[in-house]
């Protein structure tokens, strides 16, 4: 197996007296989509954000591109190519999709934020964008406010803003979520191209997805990892059908 492009070792965090995240180990390597399940108040979010910088852990190591990340924070990894989608879409609504990817441009260039208008005619920020919205599909849709895109394609945008940030890795939170099915299958053939650009760890309560783009699976109950294999592996495993799958294991 290739050298992990993002590594967390023992990671622990405790809020009172739940433990949250139980020394939690685990690799992301480029070229592949490692998925992350288990159910709801598992510890999916608290993981991810701890590895996304926005929530320091109490204990454990994480190591990104050869580095250790711990002292920095969310702003400063996601520099470093750690990109990052949420749960909840996190666009400006009243931008058009192309002003929007053009602010993470700015912000991953480290320039000054400057007015809309006159940022429209610097081709140092609208090249770059309208590339990411067409390695997402979104092209055709640069003049459109995010607030009429629908939800499939909001989820697009945000990850054409995380490709602003010429990313090693992306953190992808529940893509899915809020979807139907043309707009889940739509979406999942698009992240098995994206593993191409940079690999992908994946927290997703749709199975059908999980099942389609995973190389590898792990499972998170109640803060810790009690499995992690492939989706045979894990398909077949009998702790992970008891505590998670259930019938859709049948």
């Amino acid at each position: 197996m290739a050298e992990p492009i993002l590594e967390v070792r023992g990671l622990r965090k405790r809020f009172g007296a739940l433990v949250a995240t139980d020394d939690v180990t685990l690799t992301l390597v480029p070229g592949e989509i490692h998925a992350l399940i288990g159910p709801n108040g598992a510890g999916k979010s608290t993981l991810i954000k701890q590895i996304a910088g926005e929530l320091a852990p109490d204990a454990g190591t994480i190591r990104f591109d050869g580095r250790d990340v711990g002292a920095l924070g969310a702003v400063e990894r996601s520099l470093l190519g750690l990109g990052r989608t949420f749960q909840v879409s996190a666009v400006m609504p009243e931008f058009t999709a192309l002003q929007n990817v053009m602010l993470a441009v700015q912000g991953a260039s480290r320039r000054s934020f400057r007015f809309v208008r006159p940022a429209l005619a610097d081709r140092a920020l609208t090249e770059p964008a309208t590339s990411c919205l067409a390695a997402v599909g979104l092209g055709a849709r640069a003049r459109v406010p995010a607030a009429e895109l629908s939800h499939g394609e909001r989820r697009q945008l945000e990850i054409a803003m995380a490709l602003a940030l010429e990313p090693k890795a992306f953190l992808l939170d529940e893509p899915m979520a809020g979807m139907g099915p043309e707009g889940s299958k739509a979406l999942t053939g698009f992240l098995d191209g994206l593993r191409r650009r940079a690999p992908i760890l994946l927290v997703e309560h749709d199975m059908d997805a999980v099942f389609a783009l995973a190389d590898r699976i792990s499972v998170l109950v109640y803060g810790k990892i009690v499995a992690s294999g492939s989706v045979a592996e894990i398909g077949a495993n009998p702790v992970v059908r008891e505590a998670y799958l259930g019938e859709a294991a049948q």
